[in-house]
């Protein structure tokens, strides 16, 4: 039995659709439940809610920024087994999307209008890096997931102590975060320079601190 091998073109068309399931409310189905949902309602009061609204806003368009970036990365790794490791840590990253969305519709909030820059931004970023080296690919998602890790650890100490529902999605998100970072080292991923990290620690507050707030 023999495998399918995609063109670019169908490949592109696969990335398209996965653009749209990304990026409209409501299209990103969890293949796992939320870790939020047999929890009772919280009772913090509307400053809290707004700020509790910021957060999850800025984590979820953090998934959107992943998933752009796999599905970028995806495009251009030359190695097959790459391309596949890269579209299942997309697959994984979907149910955090989807319980971001989730949880900001149970706030009264909104996903951020931005999503869609920061979407082809990550993009390209991950298509780059694939075509340099399958390893500088998987080096750029360790260096990403540790950001991402330190990100959840903050968001985590603001919380809260009611908010029950969002402190239980961000700890599961911290967890699956920190295992595809330690997939991608152990894949071959190089570990970037200081330099390198800092200048992604720059980019990143750029992004907490817009989307926060839009």
């Amino acid at each position: 039995m023999s495998t399918r091998q995609y063109s670019l073109f169908d490949r592109l068309l696969v990335q398209g659709e996965q653009a749209m399931r990304t990026l409209v409310p409501g299209a990103a189905q969890a293949a796992r439940p939320s870790p939020a949902q047999h929890l009772r309602s919280d009772t913090i009061d509307d400053a809290q809610r707004q700020h509790v609204a910021g957060l999850m806003r800025i984590n979820h368009t953090g998934e959107v920024c992943a998933q752009a970036l796999y599905q970028g990365q995806a495009l251009t790794a030359r190695l097959p087994d790459i391309r596949e490791q890269m579209e299942q840590a997309a697959a994984e990253e979907v149910d955090h999307l989807a319980w971001c969305e989730q949880r900001l519709n149970e706030l009264g909030s909104r996903t951020s209008v931005l999503n869609p820059v920061f979407y082809g931004l990550s993009f390209g970023i991950g298509a780059v890096a694939g075509k340099i080296s399958d390893r500088i690919s998987l080096g750029f998602v360790a260096a990403t997931e540790q950001l991402v890790e330190r990100h959840l650890d903050d968001h985590l100490t603001q919380l809260p102590e009611d908010d029950l529902k969002s402190r239980a999605i961000l700890e599961q998100m911290r967890e699956d975060e920190i295992e595809h970072g330690s997939q991608a080292l152990q894949a071959g991923g190089v570990v970037f320079p200081r330099p390198v990290k800092a200048a992604m620690k720059m980019m990143s507050k750029v992004m907490t601190s817009v989307t926060y707030r839009i």
